[in-house]
């Protein structure tokens, strides 16, 4: 049987890699799934997700001239969810962007009396403060003696 790009078949997990499950579709050879197209959340451990001999459903997303087949489980498996968690789950998307959404606003940092601070957190702020004054005296230099990259 030829697979085709973009049809979902059945298959058998063979292979658990660090980077992916090799499936056995039904009577058209094998394919690899890639560990970022295993579940819609991130995988670490794909084991948590898959074990050999499992049935799963793939979509064939991909052949290359060599005729290895890339597959992913996640597109293929239609959404289980009733719609009203759908819906709950789309609503915390909104709110998640507009949190997201919020200009990105350069705050000061609250500074901590120095009276309250221990000696290392005090060599710190001094080690911090020289760094970039050097920094500051290198630049300007720099662009005195005209010796900016161009």
């Amino acid at each position: 049987m030829q697979l085709e790009i973009g049809k979902i078949y059945e298959g058998k997990v063979k292979g658990i890699t660090q980077y992916g499950a090799f499936v056995d579709i039904d009577g058209g050879g094998t394919g690899m799934v890639h560990i970022s197209e295993i579940a819609n959340t991130y995988v670490s451990e794909i084991r948590d997700h898959l074990t050999e001999n499992q049935q799963v459903k793939v979509k064939v997303i991909g052949i290359n001239e060599a005729g290895k087949v890339s597959l992913s489980i996640k597109k293929a498996v239609e959404n289980p969810q009733p719609q009203g968690q759908n819906q709950n789950r789309n609503n915390n998307r909104r709110r998640n962007d507009a949190q997201r959404s919020k200009p990105n606003v350069w705050e000061p940092k609250k500074t901590v009396p120095m009276s309250e601070l221990s000696f290392e957190d005090m060599l710190t702020r001094f080690k911090q403060n020289s760094e970039e004054r050097m920094c500051d005296i290198k630049r300007s230099t720099d662009r005195k003696n005209g010796s900016r990259r161009k």
